[in-house]
């Protein structure tokens, strides 16, 4: 693919990020509340009135209004903005991701032939879904401590779906089996940490952990082992920065779902990178 048309996808993913950005605002006030994300419509909290489509354009609308309901004045969270823009660029960022020859989409579509192209799509489906919901989930947990199964357990049908089927179609079964056994290691892992520390883990991490370990297991075993150390390391460098300046104190719990989301990101895109320079200490290369 050449640069222009590299960008122009880049543009176009980026376009969809904040749109799907928007949405998720819904999805991470609404979901944990256990009420509906498509009814009623978007309205301001403080006078009720709904929201007009041409404030509800991503970003711009908040800037436009500076913040604030054009009709009581009530102040406008500017988390709202910044999900919508970090989900752009997130969107971005995988669109990037997926044509390097870092991410295994380039080798499932070629191994796929003339289903090159339905690979292509689940897998792009896939991978911005993992996006959107890594930002949801993270916004979530941090607030309110919970992973929610409206949100985590569809993770397991677009893996089977937008993982799989390109993995049957490119007729890679080694790569379809250490997504199964990613997902299945990560999950039992996570399983036996809630059995023996319940108070410190979540049984929405454990599922989560299923759905992150496909994610990894369908790029390579380093991805994998990368993704699942880095949770820890992420997790433990900000626990400790956080007690040591008294943000939370001891007994307070620090959600461990977002942690878990960066290192699975961080295996997905920087794990085959990470793990060759680690067995490089010993004098193995991989092949």
């Amino acid at each position: 693919m050449g640069d222009a048309a590299a960008a122009l996808l880049m543009g176009g993913s980026a376009v969809l990020g904040a749109l799907i950005g928007s949405f998720l605002n819904v999805v991470i006030h609404r979901v944990p509340a256990g009420l509906s994300v498509v009814h009623p419509p978007s309205a301001c909290p403080g006078c009720g009135g709904r929201i007009r489509p041409y404030d509800n354009i991503p970003v711009l609308s908040w800037l436009i209004l500076r913040g604030r309901c054009r009709d009581c004045g009530t102040r406008i969270s500017a988390r709202y903005p910044l999900i919508e823009a970090g989900t752009a660029l997130a969107f971005a960022g995988v669109a990037a991701w997926m044509l390097s020859p870092l991410s295994p989409v380039g080798s499932v579509v070629d191994a796929a032939g003339s289903w090159g192209a339905t690979a292509a799509v689940l897998m792009a489906i896939a991978y911005l879904w993992l996006a959107a919901s890594s930002i949801a989930l993270t916004a979530i947990d941090l607030e309110t401590h919970r992973l929610p199964n409206a949100i985590v357990l569809p993770g397991y049908a677009v893996a089977a779906l937008g993982l799989g089927v390109p993995a049957v179609l490119a007729g890679d079964v080694e790569r379809l089996g250490i997504a199964a056994a990613g997902s299945g290691i990560l999950f039992g892992a996570y399983a036996l940490m809630w059995l023996a520390w319940p108070g410190g883990m979540g049984m929405g991490d454990v599922k989560l952990a299923g759905v992150l370990g496909a994610f990894l297991g369908l790029s390579s075993w380093a991805a994998l082992a990368v993704g699942a150390f880095g949770a820890f390391v992420l997790g433990g460098l900000i626990s400790i920065l956080l007690l040591v300046t008294k943000r939370v104190s001891r007994k307070g719990g620090i959600p461990f779902g977002p942690w878990m989301i960066a290192g699975s990101w961080v295996g997905l895109v920087l794990g085959a990178s990470i793990g060759a320079s680690y067995l490089s200490l010993f004098g193995i290369e991989l092949v």
